[in-house]
């Protein structure tokens, strides 16, 4: 029985492929961070996986300043190739940008007649 198990076990671990037991070097490495509170990081992998990101604190009028942060990462598809994402993330929030993210549909061409003409329009007197 112990036999039996052993074998099953050696089975599975031959079957596992090589790029989950075989360690993916670090190519590329930075950090820093200064006194003022910025910052940037980047690295990139041996399997094509890449990252930098740089932040700030930016006055925004408020008592508190706001972090700005801005970055982008890309790694290798399923499909041989490239996902690449560029963000921005501030007090207006996460805003990412790529070619794979999905997009709203176009603005129907009433609707646009009618937000052209509304702009336009002259301002109506409050009742």
């Amino acid at each position: 029985m112990k036999t039996i198990v052993f074998l099953g076990f050696l089975a599975v671990a031959l079957a596992a492929p090589q790029a989950l037991t075989e360690p993916i070097p670090i190519v590329k490495q930075v950090s820093e961070i200064n006194p003022d509170g910025s910052y940037s990081w980047a690295y990139e992998t041996g399997n094509g996986i890449n990252a930098n990101e740089n932040g700030a604190l930016k006055n925004i009028g408020a008592e508190e300043p706001a972090l700005q942060v801005e970055g982008q990462f890309s790694y290798p598809s399923e499909e041989g190739g490239n996902i690449q994402l560029s963000y921005i993330a501030n007090e207006n929030g996460f805003q990412p940008q790529g070619a794979h993210l999905p997009t709203p549909p176009p603005i129907p061409e009433a609707i646009q007649r009618a937000l052209a003409y509304l702009a336009t329009a002259p301002p109506q007197a409050e009742n």
